[in-house]
């Protein structure tokens, strides 16, 4: 089993919090709009990280992390991008790896919107851990707490850090 912290959209704000949130975790997984470089070594010093750059990140992050990320967490083939829409809305390039191989699990950040929906047309889980960060328009700072046991996604939580 390999449990997993998720987050995105923390816009050069870490909030200390996650270090306790996701004491229990094997792997951090970052949705994109790190903001610095050395957000992401404290995340990766921590525990192993594994991510994606957003449209606010500049090259420090952009020569660390791909644009898209696509690997298999156990056996299940997942999917990573920061703009990547939600199910029914998927940004096209998404769409495109939808169409030729869906994945399993879809995560995107960008819209600091909180979602976990099933899209029943592709067999797909996303999941959006909403905005980690001070800022953008959300009231409520969150992320996602979940695991991968074989095929199955499982133990989903989701985690306010607060007001923004």
């Amino acid at each position: 089993m390999t449990r997993i912290g998720l987050l995105s959209d923390t816009h050069h704000y870490l909030d200390e919090n996650i270090f306790r949130h996701f004491e229990r975790c094997d792997e951090i997984w970052h949705a994109g709009d790190f903001g610095t470089a050395a957000l992401a070594e404290k995340l990766s010093s921590f525990k192993p990280l594994k991510g994606v750059f957003g449209n606010i990140d500049g090259y420090d992050i952009r020569s660390l992390f791909p644009e898209m990320l696509r690997w298999r967490c156990e056996q299940v083939d997942t999917l990573m991008t920061h703009i990547g829409g939600y199910p029914g809305r998927y940004a096209p390039a998404v769409k495109e790896q939808m169409l030729l191989s869906a994945p399993r699990l879809f995560i995107s950040g960008h819209s600091h919107i909180l979602k976990i929906m099933y899209d029943k047309k592709y067999e797909c889980l996303h999941i959006n851990p909403g905005a980690a960060g001070k800022q953008g328009w959300h009231q409520m700072r969150t992320a996602v707490r979940f695991a991968i046991d074989g095929d199955n996604i499982r133990d989903c939580e989701v985690i306010e850090l607060g007001k923004r």
